[in-house]
Formats: structure tokens, C-alpha cells, sequence
């Protein structure tokens, strides 16, 4: 099966195409099509995206189609993403402790051994390698898999499933399939968490919190986590390294200059945005946003891409430029959904960016820029695969 990608999904390499980004100069929110062929309005200006994402209370997340879970449970239990206040600040709350910027540092050692292994095999295999498979894709695969306590000998499977569940050019019943074998394993390891909870995440949950959350809540947790924790991560990485490669003296500063990297993630946050829009919102009443007449039960679409390329928040917003001051974004989201797991993909990203670039001081494309090859019809923008030599 085949799909029309919906406009706020379609890309021209790294930026949203040219029709979404002019929407930001139109009156009013234009209608587009969303991947479950439901009509929606898409928001496309940096301040209008800002407003409904910061106001909970006017717009809800839990107005878009369910994928039918064969077990019949609730496809939302546990989803942080798709549950509004005061549910959502229940989960959240239990969860913001071990995501907290001083936990995340006790982290950072093993993540340093983690990105260091891999590129050691990186080199002992020499050149040429495909950054994707060898790189971007297993560095934040194995940190989730430790935090969670995933056995890493899963990791293809559970990478598979993933791959084809965020795919909308497969149908809508076979991602609710593959979901389900989602839900499944993730459904085995809660059970295992509950029979002897161990030291990882599910765990802590489990012997911390085991009265207060239902089984089916801690496996769409833990399936949430799985997804959002390796593939935003892991397409950052890929997508990353090639805008610093056409980048050379950015690259270098990123490479060579410590005190550049935390502002040059934020840019690079900022110029990629992975996530094309996250969970549509659902006006609950009749209201405004940014001067546009909103009707109650509205499904608007945020284009996350166009909001970090607006000229009104960002000067010379095409422009990559890790030597700017930190520009605003919403890549991670604003108000209550903002994303929870933020301090873990910088963290990842601080080590894993500098660390290959110095490991491999000649990196460079293996093929021409025009031949590589990105993703489409996926929710979470990244490459196909990205040849690398040195």
C-alpha cells in the first residue's frame, strides 16, 4: 500500500516544503488531509503553534482516530501523548523523577561507553560504513534498552516494529497489528517487571508506584518510551551529521570546541526538527488562536518544521548557524507535553556528536549529497541510510 504523505509531513531534505512554509504569510490555518485521511487545519506560525501547544484547558490531545488494540484495552492507558490534565499529570508526575537533569548526568558515563564502542567497531571495520545502522540507530537503542531494562538482544525486533508502526505507507490495520506485537512484548517485560523488579525503569515503577498505575498503563509507558526514546534520538544523529557535513567550519567548531556543542544541538533541534507535529490537538470550544477563529471539535495539525522557520522568531531561519545565540524552538514541544525525555536526547546527543567527529576527523559523505536518501510517510523525519568513509 501506497499513501499520499500529508502536507505536514512532506519534507524537501532537511525543511518542510515550500507550500507549508508560505502558509505562515496566509490568513488563517488551511486544510490539509492527515494520515488517517481525517480533514484538519494546519498551524504553521511560530506563535499560533505555541499557543495551543501551551493551553491545555482549549485544546485537547485525545481527538484523533484509536488504533483498535486486539486485546480490547485502551490504546491511551499509559500514552503520555494522548491524555490530557488531570490524567496526564498523574503519569507524568511519576515518571518526571527519573528524567531529571541530575539523573540524567549519572547517565552520562555509560553513554560515553556506549557511543566509544561503537566507534571503535566503527573503525575496526574501516571505511566505508553506513552511519544509521552502525551509529545513529544502536547508540540511543542501547541507552533506552538499559534505562528501561530491555534485553538488547531484542533490540532488532523491537527496531522493526517500530519502523513499520510509525510507516503510513502501511495500512492502518497492519500498524494496529504490529502495535499489538508491540503491546505484547512490551506486556511480557511488565510481567517480568511485577515478578521481580529489577534496578531499570519498569522497576522503579513497579515497586515505587506498582498501586497507583494498572498493568496496561505501565506497558503503554513503556511502549511510548521505547518508540520516543530511540527513534527521535536516532534520527537526530543521522539527519545531524549530514547538516554539519555540508557545514564544514560548523562542524569544526562542534568537533574541536566544547563550549560550542550545547548551543550547536540547539540549533541543530532547532534546523532539523524531526518530529514533523506530534499529537493534533482538538479545539474543545469555540475560540481564537493568534486571530483566527477556531470552532469547537477543530482537529489542528502543528507543524513543528515551519514554526522553528519562522522569520518572525528566528533571523535568516534557513540558515544553519551553530554560532548563533539559542534561537527558540518548539522541537521538543511547549507547555505540559513538553517532552519528557528532552534532558536524556541532549545528553545523548552532547556526547555522540563530538565524539564522532573527533574520532573521525576526515569524516565525509560516501556518496553525493543528491543521492542520499530520506525518509518519507514516517512520523519521525530521518534517512534511509547515510554512507559515511574517512
Amino acid at each position: 500500500m501506497t499513501t499520499t504523505i500529508p502536507r505536514h509531513m512532506q519534507r524537501d531534505r532537511f525543511a518542510p516544503v515550500p507550500e507549508t512554509q508560505a502558509a505562515r504569510d496566509d490568513e488563517g490555518f488551511p486544510t490539509i488531509r492527515t494520515a488517517f485521511g481525517t480533514t484538519a487545519r494546519l498551524v504553521t506560525r511560530y506563535a499560533d503553534v505555541r499557543e495551543v501547544l501551551g493551553d491545555a484547558e482549549r485544546f485537547s490531545n485525545t481527538g484523533m482516530p484509536r488504533i483498535p488494540t486486539p486485546d480490547g484495552e485502551d490504546p491511551r492507558a499509559g500514552n503520555l501523548l494522548a491524555n490530557d490534565p488531570p490524567e496526564h499529570t498523574r503519569l507524568r508526575r511519576l515518571l518526571t523523577g527519573e528524567f531529571t537533569v541530575k539523573r540524567i548526568r549519572r547517565l552520562e558515563p555509560r553513554i560515553t561507553e556506549i557511543v566509544d564502542e561503537h566507534l571503535d567497531a566503527m573503525a575496526a571495520a574501516g571505511p566505508p560504513a553506513d552511519l544509521v545502522s552502525a551509529f545513529a540507530l544502536p547508540v540511543p537503542s542501547l541507552v533506552i534498552c538499559e534505562l528501561l531494562g530491555v534485553p538488547y538482544a531484542d533490540r532488532h525486533e523491537f527496531q522493526d516494529r517500530a519502523t513499520r508502526q510509525i510507516d503510513l505507507n502501511r495500512s492502518l490495520e497492519e500498524r494496529g497489528q504490529v502495535a499489538a506485537e508491540s503491546r505484547a512484548y512490551m506486556g511480557e517485560l511488565v510481567d517480568r517487571a511485577f515478578a521481580a523488579p529489577g534496578d531499570d525503569m519498569l522497576g522503579m515503577l513497579v515497586r515505587e508506584h506498582g498501586d497507583d498505575l494498572t498493568r496496561a498503563e505501565l506497558v503503554g509507558i513503556a511502549s511510548l518510551l521505547l518508540i520516543a526514546g530511540h527513534e527521535t534520538t536516532a534520527n537526530m544523529l543521522g539527519l545531524g551529521t549530514l547538516a554539519l557535513l555540508r557545514a564544514p567550519d560548523q562542524l569544526a567548531r562542534v568537533r574541536d570546541e566544547p563550549g560550542a556543542v550545547a548551543p550547536a544541538i540547539e540549533e541543530l533541534l532547532r534546523f532539523l526538527s524531526v518530529v514533523h507535529s506530534g499529537i493534533p490537538r482538538t479545539a474543545r470550544a469555540d475560540t481564537t488562536v493568534g486571530g483566527t477563529p477556531v470552532a469547537a471539535g477543530d482537529l489542528l495539525v502543528l507543524s513543528l518544521p515551519s514554526a522553528n522557520r519562522d522569520p518572525a522568531a528566528v533571523e535568516r531561519p534557513d540558515d544553519l548557524d551553530v554560532t548563533r545565540a539559542i534561537a527558540p524552538h518548539v522541537a521538543f514541544g511547549h507547555g505540559v507535553h513538553h517532552c519528557l525525555g528532552a534532558p536524556l536526547a541532549r545528553a545523548e546527543m552532547a556526547v555522540a556528536f563530538p565524539a564522532l567527529l573527533r574520532r573521525f576527523p576526515d569524516l565525509a559523505l560516501g556518496i553525493p549529497f543528491e543521492d542520499v536518501e530520506f525518509r518519507s510517510a514516517t512520523v519521525v523525519h530521518g534517512l534511509r541510510a547515510l554512507p559515511v568513509t574517512w
